[in-house]
């Protein structure tokens, strides 16, 4: 890529996620898809980003959203806070070197067991929005989120929950939406309200053994569609939700929230359909019509096209050789973003709720549609009966945004 075509698209927005630590994390979760990413970085028992590394990709976001009103750090893993608080001390103190009059805010994503006060209260008084990982009360969550000794993490992370408030830091919950916990909607929801969350992210976890391709990498899990051989079968882990279960619990929570919840509790997949009915697209990279715009920054300053498509194949350059704009808007990039939509099955292009769904995560899919086409969705049949059952109060909710009035008096209709 020429400078001048660098120049030309430094401007637009993107989003990138930094994993410090790489994949290293102090839990031994099921369904990580994560863990396994180790083999792909050599022997490193304790990666960390490297100074110069962390300081140039600073640098670099902030200077390519130059004019935005606001600017979103992202942070994950692996598990963050192993990379201790003085690190983030770092991370805000270059922010401020260099935003220039910027806002900048922080997404701080973590299983929460070494959240203590030092933590707690640093992050409160910076600011940082902190995503908290609980997939429902005790059974539910140690089905799958075990430490290294195989123990449970429940007590841990809810001990932390009340360390952030007690600190008034902001925080969010990330619930993994699994084959234990699909079976229980309410019991999950309501926990979560009781633990004083106000803003869920309902997360589904679909995986799928590892095929030829992904066990030559030392992956146990399988390689994204793109990268399967034609016609190969994977077969999906018995830990991943069935697409019937994550529409039936979505529905449930759906139900409960529309009659008590709209404007007190805010669950991200609702608040993105509610967008799309309204005709502004969705919120959500799995549900808009191309993708591409959301990266992964790991911490050898290697840059991937998506949080689900590290792989070789979908590595774009590192940030020690090449400029962050010219590997977030290369050729490479922009056809994995454009390929969400022109790979879409006629089945989808004819779906009525196209508009909504756009086909969802290419990672999931893995299906055939019924008239043999490849492209579907692993998860389309629960989402089509998600939209069908949503869309009458959806419809009306719409009409009352539309109407300069608040989607919460949908509550006071039968």
């Amino acid at each position: 890529m020429s400078t001048t075509e660098t120049k030309n698209i430094a401007g637009r927005p993107f989003h990138i996620m930094v994993k410090p630590i790489g994949p290293v994390c102090n839990l031994d979760c099921t369904y990580c898809f994560y863990l396994e990413k180790s083999k792909l970085f050599g022997d490193q028992h304790s990666p960390r980003i490297a100074d110069d590394v962390l300081e140039s990709f600073i640098q670099q976001y902030i200077a390519a959203h130059r004019g935005a009103p606001e600017l979103n750090f992202a942070w994950q893993g692996g598990e963050p806070t192993l990379m201790g608080a003085e690190f983030f001390r770092k991370v805000v103190a270059l922010q401020k070197k260099y935003a220039n009059g910027l806002r900048i805010t922080n997404a701080f994503q973590t299983n929460a067991t070494l959240l203590n006060d030092e933590w707690c209260a640093f992050l409160a008084a910076n600011e940082f929005l902190v995503g908290v990982s609980i997939d429902g009360p005790r059974e539910m969550h140690d089905a799958y989120r075990l430490d290294k000794r195989g123990q449970s993490t429940f007590d841990a992370v809810c001990a932390a929950v009340a360390r952030l408030r007690k600190h008034g830091a902001q925080f969010n919950t990330l619930t993994v939406v699994n084959r234990v916990n699909s079976q229980h909607p309410l019991k999950v929801y309501r926990f979560l309200k009781e633990l004083g969350s106000t803003f869920h992210q309902f997360i589904p976890i679909v995986e799928r053994v590892a095929n030829p391709q992904a066990a030559q990498l030392g992956l146990p899990l399988a390689t994204p569609p793109g990268l399967s051989a034609p016609g190969e079968q994977a077969a999906v882990t018995d830990w991943s939700v069935r697409a019937e279960d994550y529409g039936r619990f979505l529905i449930a929570i759906f139900d409960e929230w529309v009659r008590h919840d709209v404007g007190r509790i805010f669950v991200q997949l609702f608040d993105a359909t509610l967008a799309a009915w309204v005709g502004h697209g969705s919120t959500l990279c799995i549900y808009a019509e191309e993708c591409g715009n959301a990266l992964i920054l790991e911490h050898n300053g290697d840059i991937y096209a998506c949080d689900h498509f590290v792989y070789p194949h979908y590595k774009l350059g590192n940030l020690r050789d090449q400029p962050l704009t010219a590997m977030t808007w290369s050729a490479q990039q922009q056809k994995f973003g454009c390929d969400k939509k022109t790979l879409l099955p006629r089945y989808c292009r004819a779906c009525e709720f196209l508009f909504a769904c756009n086909g969802e995560c290419p990672k999931h899919r893995f299906l055939h549609t019924p008239a043999g086409e490849p492209g579907l969705s692993y998860l389309c049949t629960g989402l089509k009966r998600f939209f069908a059952h949503v869309a009458p109060k959806m419809d009306a909710m719409a009409r009352l945004m539309q109407a300069g009035r608040p989607a919460a008096e949908i509550m006071g209709r039968k």
